[in-house]
């Protein structure tokens, strides 16, 4: 939507005002409609712009948040100050420190601490994430949080310290390194993620173990805690006014203690540094404060409406954030399900009523948000939400006032919430190691969450209403969604988009192989775990019959620990000599067959010595319709090897040798192949420069169409009767975040 017709939605939305509650209805939606194309549009026009791609340049600025100290990189936020030219005064940055190469120990990035102010040079880009079945959306996640750029430091020993740490993220870290300087424990980690929302010294492990068990939402400082500590400091405050008489005549009793809530929530949400739930959370108390004190009696309804309206007009792009639709879509639940009820409550029924309604309303959004449902969800929430909610946090928030009362103060209260915390994770870890404790769940169509909300609505409709357990209906296209399999005697395959590697799941009728598994680096990116692993899932793979990793390097084997411990495994394969542990090794000549499609080794053969890219495993398939040529990183030198057999070359999908090196797709091989259609799978902006651009036309002058992940995402291709069908990711699923990607996105030849 351009910049003028938004102005034009929140002009015609305003007069709409003046018409009948119809035109008013009308009218609100054009008004909200252009305020977020206005953000949006501001929010993106704020990154950075596509000729900064890739310069390095120096930066002056602070240290946004708590920065996050791995074994061999330092991830951090950066504020640009106003003294840095360019266009990114003011920005916020997310920014990676790593140490050189071959160190051997931590170098000065461990000197980085909040709210320091630095001068340090980076080489910088536009947010960009990758785009797979199921993957993270990088994309929109730096557009909500309003993330102008990614980049990594340059020259870290020109990097200075300008001013030591202060303000509140400077408070966070001290008081974090107190917490952990006071508690032996090792779950001292999770007293710091609920005091102060420092979740820097939680694992993978530990997020797998709160994935598992359903309990993320209360792993950090969550909008649950802010209620509860804003209940508390009412509740304080209508105590005090009970306790001193006379306060009532100069203010009111009910007035006194909305305040007091306000004031308690936003102390807390000053602590967790203002995260984006806490901060919902604060303008929903607000909003209930504000009629308390004019007076004006809210209904339920009309509260969550007003915490919503206010919510949107401060940031209507929190609406691309999960939290924000579980938060009000779990409070909608309650509301309309369990109305309040007059006299004697019974406590434990409405906490399991409301917790069964939490449970069965939640379940469509968490299966589309996160491809996921915990089983085990409901049981650790009855356990968790009063043990930890009323004891653990308790205590934690205790030690921290306490200590920032009089230093060393508060170690006692941190202790016995570490002490209190300790045997409940136990039993949530034994829990979460139960293979029925979490389902993934295959990506299913738009139309299956609106489905499934009305069969939850169903589900939740008074009990004498018959014919409830036909709502179960409506969820099957979510719970268990076509996963357009292709028939006996054909073909599918993804060319994954994992950056800088190589990844391509193949499917069958009733079987599945991947061939390599993407790149990793070492104590950071994996692509095994951020890209291979979801896409599986979302495509409803969850057993791989084959695993053929072409050869050792990590572009192409860095994923590979991750798949394997992610999903069960029948038979991997590699080239003989390569240091991978494989279950046998790939020879030219092994072939078999899955549902009428032949697969053959065509390389390494027999006693080929380990020579790395050359020594990769040439694998072709071959279906009724058509074949497939998968070649690792082989050269020109195998291609011509290859080439004395030039009849099993030919097939009608390529993906291209190396990334589209130079040293590779020889002019013979090419002809050889007569594809139809070549797939490059590399980098965004690959310092290689992969593909090259006379590779490309190399296979472009012989026939073939060129699609390359860096601009298509994830490519899908089916063979049938009528060649191969191709489904680029990031055109089909096109978003309003993509758009800069797209156009700084190098064109092909």
């Amino acid at each position: 939507m351009p910049p003028p017709l938004r102005w034009l939605c929140v002009l015609v939305g305003l007069a709409g005002w003046v018409w009948p509650w119809r035109g008013r209805a009308a009218g609100a939606l054009l008004v909200g409609l252009g305020w977020a194309g206005l953000h949006a549009g501001w929010a993106l026009a704020a990154q950075l712009p596509a000729q900064w791609e890739g310069r390095e340049v120096r930066l002056v600025g602070r240290v946004a948040g708590l920065p996050e100290h791995d074994v061999r990189r330092t991830r951090f936020h950066f504020r640009v100050e106003g003294d840095a030219s360019g266009p990114l005064r003011g920005r916020l940055l997310q920014l990676s420190w790593y140490d050189d190469f071959g160190a051997l120990e931590p170098g000065p990035r461990m000197a980085l601490q909040p709210g320091a102010r630095w001068e340090l040079r980076a080489r910088l880009r536009a947010p960009r994430g990758l785009a797979n079945p199921g993957g993270f959306d990088a994309g929109r996640h730096a557009l909500a949080q309003r993330i102008a750029a990614t980049g990594y430091a340059r020259a870290p020993q020109s990097a200075r310290e300008l001013a030591p740490a202060a303000g509140i993220d400077a408070w966070r870290g001290a008081m974090a390194a107190r917490i952990e300087a006071a508690v032996a424990s090792p779950s001292s980690r999770f007293v710091r993620a609920l005091a102060l929302g420092d979740t820097r010294g939680l694992s993978d492990a530990d997020w797998e173990t709160l994935r598992a068990v359903g309990l993320t939402h209360l792993i950090a400082i969550s909008g649950f805690h802010v209620g509860l500590v804003a209940g508390f400091c009412a509740w304080l405050a209508m105590g005090l006014w009970w306790a001193l008489p006379s306060l009532g005549r100069r203010w009111p009793r009910p007035q006194a203690a909305a305040v007091a809530a306000v004031l308690g929530a936003a102390g807390y949400a000053a602590v967790a540094g203002f995260a984006l739930p806490t901060v919902r959370t604060l303008l929903m108390i607000a909003v209930v404060a504000a009629a308390r004190l004019a007076r004006r009696p809210f209904g339920m309804w009309q509260a969550l409406s007003l915490a919503l309206l206010a919510i949107l007009l401060a940031d209507p792009l929190s609406a691309l954030q999960a939290g924000f639709w579980l938060s009000f879509a779990g409070v909608a639940w309650l509301v309309w399900c369990l109305p309040a009820q007059g006299g004697r409550r019974r406590w434990l029924r409405e906490f399991l009523s409301a917790q069964g309604v939490a449970t069965v309303g939640l379940l469509p959004l968490g299966a589309v948000l996160f491809h996921q449902a915990s089983l085990a969800g409901p049981l650790a929430n009855l356990l968790a939400i009063p043990w930890w909610s009323l004891v653990v946090v308790p205590l934690s928030l205790l030690g921290t006032a306490l200590e920032a009362l009089h230093a060393g103060g508060g170690g006692w209260a941190w202790r016995v919430a570490s002490a209190c915390f300790d045997p409940s994770w136990a039993l949530f870890e034994r829990m979460a190691a139960s293979p029925f404790a979490l389902w993934w769940l295959p990506e299913a169509r738009a139309h299956a969450l609106p489905l499934a909300l009305l069969g939850a609505v169903w589900l939740l409709l008074p009990r004498g209403l018959p014919g409830r357990t036909l709502a179960l209906l409506l969820w099957l296209p979510l719970l268990h969604p076509p996963r357009e399999l292709p028939p006996p005697g054909g073909l599918e395959l993804h060319v994954l988009d994992v950056g800088q590697g190589l990844s391509v799941v193949v499917r069958t009728a009733r079987h599945a192989l991947l061939y390599d598994a993407g790149p990793a680096v070492r104590d950071g990116y994996d692509a095994g775990e951020r890209a291979v692993l979801p896409a599986l899932r979302a495509l409803g793979v969850g057993r791989l019959d084959r695993v053929v990793i072409s050869h050792a390097d990590q572009d192409h084997a860095g994923g590979w620990p991750a798949v394997r411990r992610g999903v069960p495994v029948d038979l991997s394969l590699a080239p003989a000599g390569a240091p991978l542990a494989p279950d046998a090794p790939c020879r030219a000549g092994e072939a078999w067959t899955w549902d009428g499609v032949e697969f053959r080794f065509l390389h390494p053969p027999e006693h080929f010595p380990y020579l790395r890219n050359e020594a990769s495993c040439v694998l072709r398939i071959a279906s009724r319709h058509g074949a497939v040529l998968l070649p690792g990183d082989i050269g020109e030198v195998v291609e011509q090897r290859l080439l004395r057999e030039p009849a099993w070359l030919r097939a009608e999908v390529v993906v291209l040798p190396h990334h589209g090196s130079g040293g590779s797709s020889s002019a013979g091989f090419v002809a050889a192949t007569g594809a139809r259609l070549a797939l490059v799978a590399a980098g965004h902006g690959n310092r290689f420069g992969h593909p090259r651009p006379e590779v490309v036309r190399r296979w472009q002058r012989h026939g073939a169409e060129v699609l390359a992940t860096p601009r298509s995402g994830a490519i899908r291709v089916w063979l049938d009767e009528d060649g191969p069908a191709v489904r680029e990711r990031r055109p089909w699923k096109a978003r309003l975040w993509d758009r800069s990607e797209s156009e700084s996105a190098p064109s092909l030849p």
